[in-house]
Parts: C-alpha cells; structure tokens; sequence
C-alpha cells in the first residue's frame, strides 16, 4: 500500500513538471555541441554560453598550417511568449596562419549572427498521457509518441565586420535559416536534428545539417555525439564531434568536447571547454492545459456565468405591467 501511494505522488508530479512550457528544472544548454534545440529558454529567462578553444588545422594540398585560440559567446533571451527565444552568436579567434610565403597573425570576429528561433509544434502540449497508479511497468512501456518530434524555425542574420576567415566577397548581411526537430526518448536520451541554409544570397551559399544524441547519466552528468556537414563551393565538411557536460547547479553548467574529421584539406582538430548560465528570477510558470482539464475549464466558466446571469435575473425587479 505504501509504495502504491509513493507511485502515485512520483506520477502525479511528472505529470505536473510536464504540463509547463519551455522552461526546464535544470539549464538546458546548447553546448558544448553545436546544434541547437528546438525548445527555447522560456519567458523572461536569459541564458549565457560561453566557451574558450584550440585549434590546429593542416592542408596537405596547399601546405598551409593554422593554430590558435578562440572564444565563443552565445546570449540568450526568451522574451515576448513562452515559445520565442532571440540569440545572439558571436565567435573570435586569433590563430597564426603559415603559408608557403611566410606566417600571418589573424585576429578577427569570425563569426557574428543575430536571429530568432520559434517553437511551431509541442507533440507533448495538450496531450494527456493516461497513468496507471497500479503498474510501473504499464507506464514505462515502450511509446511510439517518443517518434513525434518538436519543431521549430529559426531565422537570422549574418554580420561581416572585415572577416578575414570568410570569402573575399562575402557581404556585410547574409540570411540563415534552420529548422530544428527534438525527440526525448526514454532512458534519458535526447535526438536533436537541425537543418541549415546559411548565405543563400551570397556567391556561396551553403547547405547543411548537424544531428546530435545526448545521454543523461545522472542528475549530474550528461554525454553528447554528433555528427555536423555543410557544403558550398567555398568550403565543405564532415566534422564528428564528443564531449560531456557537468551540472554545479541548477543554473551552471560546465562542459568540454573535442571535434575533427577524416580528410586532409584541410584536417582539423578542435578542444575546448565551457560554461553556461541562466538568469531565471523573473520567470513564471505558464501552465499548459490537456485537453481534458480545458473541457473542464471551459465548462467551470460556463457554469459561472450562467449562476451570474441567473442572479442577475432574480435581483432585477419585472417591470410592471400597463
């Protein structure tokens, strides 16, 4: 009978964690991978992801060598509803570049986006999922609903301030858009996809896609692979990226990964760790109905006004008859 009724309060509260927006518990980063998830930070919610790199890049066909340090900065604010978040990404590198005819010092913003990303579709948002007090098995059985994902658009700008890492022609402002997909499975295991066309308007534009599964060990730590490729007639990769993340806090996270790839023009490898944080003070849970409970909501304020206007009847006086 006692662990009947802890069932019942573990489901109840699960259910009640689950019926809230974007917002999460726990920060939920982007880092350190480079995908971005579909859910947002939730309203009034800011969040800081920043991160400090090495670099060693060498291509065997044109005997150039570049190594260096860079930092990255992504800032993070959900504002206006529960579902938009606006980012801003901003990446600096410095690095010595060797060629042929000697070396140069490269010190520049490398990359700089502003945008906007808009959850369009919650397969979990007004879906009462029914819970059987009396088996555990019953309610951890296998659910295709883990197949539907979340979807969100993103839209941004790029910004170029005399960039010396990008093509010679390359604009001052260039469009990107992404769709990204999320599907949480059971055991603690998250799929994220995204869908990249970054500068169609350019001389370049550039098409690619970045798939990412992270693993939840623990309250305290997570892993992450992934997998990322673009293509353009500027420049193409694969790159295969891993790494893990450690929760201090609710609000700070610690990570490191390391990336690289398989070809030779150039070869690539990339270390580096980071931390994020979120400011979340004056956020305030928005409660998301089931279609049940908004059937009975609907019909609780029926009933009300139907009691108001039958009061209303009784206390006003008929008027009198000629």
């Amino acid at each position: 009978m006692f662990k009947t009724k802890l069932l019942a309060i573990a489901i109840t509260v699960f259910t009640t964690i689950s019926s809230f927006g974007q917002f999460t518990d726990v920060i939920n980063s982007n880092r350190p991978g480079e995908s971005m998830a579909a859910f947002s930070v939730g309203k009034n919610v800011y969040q800081i992801e920043s991160g400090l790199y090495g670099i060693n890049e060498k291509h065997a066909l044109l005997g150039t060598k570049a190594t260096g340090f860079g930092v990255d900065l992504n800032f993070r604010a959900g504002l206006f509803f529960e579902q938009l978040e606006f980012i801003l990404e901003l990446q600096h590198q410095t690095d010595s570049y060797q060629t042929a005819l000697g070396t140069e010092g490269r010190s520049a913003l490398k990359q700089t986006i502003i945008g906007a990303k808009y959850l369009i579709y919650d397969p979990y948002k007004n879906y009462e999922e029914k819970q059987n007090i009396m088996s555990w098995k019953a309610n951890h059985k296998f659910k295709w609903r883990q197949f539907i994902p979340a979807v969100a658009a993103y839209a941004g700008v790029n910004l170029n301030f005399d960039n010396p890492y990008t093509f010679e022609n390359d604009p001052v402002i260039s469009p990107k858009i992404m769709v990204m997909t999320q599907n949480q499975f059971s055991g603690g295991l998250v799929f994220v996809t995204n869908i990249i066309v970054d500068k169609v308007t350019t001389d370049f534009p550039s098409y690619g896609y970045v798939i990412t599964l992270t693993k939840g060990f623990n309250e305290k730590w997570s892993g992450f692979l992934e997998n990322q490729a673009y293509k353009s007639d500027f420049y193409s990769d694969v790159l295969f990226r891993g790494g893990a993340a450690y929760l201090i806090k609710e609000n700070i996270q610690l990570d490191a990964s390391v990336t690289s790839n398989f070809k030779d023009t150039p070869s690539i490898f990339y270390g580096g760790i980071g931390v994020s944080w979120r400011f979340d003070k004056n956020y305030k849970p928005v409660l998301i109905q089931s279609g049940k409970d908004k059937k009975e909501d609907d019909k609780d304020k029926k009933g009300k006004k139907d009691k108001k206007k039958k009061r209303k009847d009784q206390i006003e006086p008929e008027p009198e008859k000629p």
